[in-house]
């Protein structure tokens, strides 16, 4: 296998960084993004592997990120969205949007599209991370401030629902043009994930059942097989998976016409 440039973000912590150091490893030329300048800083030098910092609840920053990553990189192999989490009360950013759907689903859109033609001339996979709580998602086009219902979880669920309909979408788009696409499921996964989060869940996460949760190796290995492994042979693109199979998602993951217009409020969403 030749050396392939691998952008993975969300990579300063836990799935992210495990899956980077697996890489670089392997001899891959991994780029770590990540919010923390201290974590991702230190991540990129044990692998001696170049870094960017990118808060995704300013997109300016998420665009900034793809005008760097465009100018570094003419070739991008694999793009893996793996930033995200879940957050607390409801806010909007600077850019208007509800938090968790912008750091969740708006920020990875909007990295990918002003990347598109980088990623189509590389015939890249693009890998996004969601989750198995999408589940308790539910995407109305008419609300995505989510100014009517809004919890913590829902609103969580709704932005991994939405790498679902994304991955599917970006298939349907840009498949004939040799672009791959898949999300997955890493499981439950011992990290610092919702530590920072006013959200309940946070608890679970640092209460002693956390011991019985996967290692970041673990929660990797999805990653890692859908990274390394062939569209149309290991796995069909524009899916979603959990350990290495196909899983079931939230009904509304299979709604094409959901996923198109997800598509085109997201497009009005991040304009600047």
């Amino acid at each position: 296998m030749s050396q392939r440039v691998i952008v993975i973000t969300g990579a300063s912590d836990g799935i992210g960084a495990a899956a980077a150091r697996t890489l670089s490893k392997a001899g891959d030329t991994v780029v770590i993004v990540g919010r923390s300048a201290e974590k991702t800083k230190a991540i990129a030098n044990e692998l001696n592997a170049e870094y960017f910092i990118c808060d995704f609840a300013e997109l300016s920053q998420v665009r900034k990120l793809a005008a760097d990553l465009r100018a570094k990189y003419p070739h991008i192999d694999v793009l893996a969205n793996n930033a995200g989490g879940i957050m607390g009360k409801r806010e909007l950013t600077v850019d208007g949007n509800e938090k968790t759907f912008q750091v969740n689903h708006l920020a990875p859109f909007l990295l990918t599209t002003e990347l598109m033609d980088v990623l189509v001339d590389s015939k890249a996979k693009v890998i996004n991370t969601a989750s198995m709580a999408n589940q308790f998602g539910h995407l109305d086009l008419d609300d995505l401030t989510a100014e009517r219902k809004y919890s913590a979880n829902r609103a969580y669920g709704t932005g991994k629902l939405s790498n679902i309909l994304f991955t599917s979408e970006l298939n349907r788009r840009f498949g004939d043009q040799g672009i791959t696409t898949a999300s997955f499921h890493p499981g439950v996964v011992r990290t610092s994930f919702a530590s920072t989060s006013s959200s309940l869940m946070r608890h679970f996460y640092t209460s002693i059942l956390s011991r019985f949760m996967l290692s970041p190796d673990q929660g990797a290995d999805t990653l890692l097989w859908l990274i390394n492994g062939t569209a149309g042979r290991d796995w069909v693109s524009g899916a979603y998976y959990a350990k290495r199979a196909l899983a079931k998602a939230n009904k509304q993951a299979y709604d094409a016409q959901l996923a198109k217009g997800l598509w085109d409020h997201s497009v009005e969403l991040v304009k600047a």
